[in-house]
C-alpha cells in the first residue's frame, strides 16, 4: 500500500467522467474516507493552468514554498471539480506532498463550494 497521508501527491490512472480508463497522472490525497476499505478522496492535478476554476481550484507554481516537496515538474492546478475515490492500493507511487497550509486551504475551498447554493 502506497497511499497513507493526506496531502500526499500520488500517481494513478485517474478515471474520466465517462468511465473510460484515464491516463496516469498525479492526484492529491485530500482525506481518507471513513470506511473499512482504506479509500481516499482525491482530486486531479493538471498542468493546464488555464482550466483553473476561479475561487475554487488552487494553483501551485514553481515559486511557491511547497513546490519542490510536491514532486511536480511544472506549475499545476488542483482541480477540485475533478474528484475521485480510490482504494489505498491503487496508486503506483507517491511523488511528493503539499504543505499543511495548502491542504487546509484546498479542503476549505472544497467545503465552501459544496455548501454554496
Amino acid at each position: 500500500m502506497v497511499a497513507k497521508n493526506p496531502g500526499q501527491i500520488v500517481l494513478f490512472k485517474f478515471p474520466q467522467t465517462n468511465l473510460v480508463a484515464g491516463k496516469l497522472r498525479p492526484a492529491l490525497l485530500i482525506k481518507q474516507v471513513n470506511s473499512n476499505y482504506g479509500d481516499w478522496l482525491t482530486c486531479m492535478i493538471s498542468t493546464k493552468i488555464e482550466q483553473e476554476v476561479a475561487n475554487l481550484d488552487d494553483t501551485i507554481t514553481m515559486t511557491d514554498q511547497d513546490f519542490v516537496q510536491s514532486g511536480l515538474k511544472s506549475s499545476s492546478v488542483f482541480r477540485l471539480t475533478r474528484l475521485a475515490v480510490m482504494a489505498e492500493s491503487v496508486p503506483i507511487g507517491v511523488i511528493g506532498e503539499v504543505s499543511q497550509e495548502r491542504l487546509i486551504l484546498i479542503r476549505k475551498k472544497l467545503a465552501r463550494w459544496i455548501e454554496d447554493e
